[in-house]
């Protein structure tokens, strides 16, 4: 971003630059600069120090409000040396005295443009170490996720209305929070609404406020939820359920970012990130039956699919393990010991109440109290194993230590899955005696994926043949 008010000095300046390979953003005042920056700015400004109105000290200052890792580099007279070196002291990244050459211009640039990208690489890192320390339902590693994720760095902080899509169960709630606590707006409030649990007789009320006298029964003023949720996060669960009528005036604050409440003509002027969520694909035909599609459309900046459980893989076993172990605090009782039943039915079973329905499995696990999704039922019925092809109490304690270290904090998360699906391979391995056939069939993967994991894990199939 080139900054001068010297237009003849700002053609050549951009000129010189562009010739370079640079990509230059001219302005010929600070104001007009400030307008086009925010901390998302990747580049490098480079400014005169004396302009009228707004001089190049003053940018400085105001740049570092926003940011205090954007480079700053000040061109400067003669007679403002000392002044461009006190702005060294206070954080500006280079100045240059005029005249100077573009060449060394041009470098300055660069040297920057480095250290700038490596600030936000490092605050991209960052903000990946607090997803994976955010709730369960974002730990693992199936590629949905991995996306999931990396989508979630990308816009915590972008003020973007946002629609979360998922099946019941799948962690949309979760979601939610976790883009809350990774934005700016961390500290402000975060306003969750249902949507489908709301009375229609109450819900304008609980979401716009109301003045006293507004309807029969209103004594006292009361701050809408919408309004409540002012500098922070608005969280608008099952947003397929909100009626029609209401659709419409929800539609306008999305819009305009100002809210009525009932009973008075003020207009107040909102602050806020909308988050939205659905078990519905609000998108289809269908949807245009009880739901508005320009709400949609205005909902639908940026769309997050949360995968159902069955797509997650192997993140399966790894999120059993840590509801376990949370459970197992929870009641104060000790984690009981995985055997292959378990682990076969963690695979097989399709899980449709999700990750809820995963934590609930886990809590009855730790409490020992059989159910409807009890392992040994269910595998039994399927004829999974007989007692014949139990696996060795060596190949079922090797389980239990792959299984015990995903909740070892010492080793990578990927280490961990590493760990976990060579174990179990083996022991699978061992339970048919080397068959690949029924091997491939009991893990349900192909018989190439089969192959490609026996080379990367170093597992000889021969030594499992009787």
């Amino acid at each position: 971003m080139l900054v001068d008010d010297d237009s003849d000095v700002r053609h050549a300046t951009r000129q010189t630059l562009t010739l370079q390979g640079a990509e230059v953003n001219a302005h010929g005042s600070a104001e007009s600069a400030l307008e086009a920056l925010d901390a998302e700015f990747d580049g490098v400004v480079v400014t005169d120090l004396r302009m009228p109105g707004m001089d190049g000290m003053q940018l400085f200052a105001r740049i570092r409000a926003i940011d205090t890792d954007i480079p700053v580099i000040l061109i400067t007279g003669h007679g403002d040396v000392d002044t461009a070196v006190q702005a060294m002291h206070d954080g500006a990244y280079d100045f240059l005295a005029k005249p100077f050459s573009g060449e060394r211009l041009w470098r300055s640039i660069q040297r920057a443009i480095e250290k700038r990208q490596l600030v936000l690489e490092n605050r991209r890192l960052q903000q990946a170490a607090i997803w994976a320390n955010k709730r369960d339902t974002l730990i693992g590693e199936a590629p949905a996720i991995r996306r999931l994720r990396q989508t979630m760095t990308q816009i915590a902080d972008a003020d973007v209305d946002v629609l979360i899509y998922g099946e019941t169960g799948a962690g949309k709630d979760v979601v939610a929070h976790a883009l809350h606590q990774a934005s700016r707006r961390r500290e402000r409030p975060f306003v969750a609404i249902n949507c489908g649990a709301l009375p229609e007789t109450v819900i304008e009320s609980e979401l716009f406020g109301h003045e006293v006298g507004a309807f029969t029964g209103a004594q006292k003023r009361r701050i809408g939820r919408i309004e409540h949720a002012n500098g922070g996060t608005l969280f608008l669960d099952e947003i397929e359920s909100m009626p029609l009528p209401l659709q419409v005036k929800l539609l306008r604050v999305l819009e305009s970012r100002q809210v009525t409440p009932l009973g008075t003509n003020d207009v107040r002027t909102l602050d806020l990130k909308v988050v939205a969520a659905t078990k519905e694909d609000l998108g289809s035909s269908q949807a245009r039956e009880f739901f508005r599609e320009d709400l949609y459309y205005r909902l639908n900046v940026v769309t997050l699919r949360i995968p159902p459980l069955r797509e997650r893989g192997d993140d399966i076993a790894m999120l059993f393990a840590r509801f376990v172990g949370q459970a197992a605090r929870r009641f104060q009782r000790p984690a009981p010991s995985f055997d292959q039943r378990t682990l076969a039915y963690l695979q097989r079973h399709t899980w449709p109440g999700n990750v809820r329905e995963l934590v609930h499995f886990a809590e009855r696990f730790v409490l020992g109290i059989p159910g409807l999704n009890e392992p040994s039922a269910s595998i039994d019925e399927e004829a999974w194993f007989d007692s014949n092809e139990q696996p060795s109490s060596g190949e079922l304690d090797g389980i239990r230590r792959a299984v015990a270290s995903l909740e070892d904090g010492t080793i990578s998360l990927p280490e961990r899955v590493e760990r976990f699906e060579s174990e179990v391979i083996r022991a699978t391995l061992a339970s048919t005696q080397g068959d690949v056939k029924e091997t491939i069939t009991r893990l349900g993967i192909p018989r190439k994926t089969f192959y490609d994991k026996l080379q990367r894990h170093g597992i000889a199939r021969g030594d499992f043949v009787k």
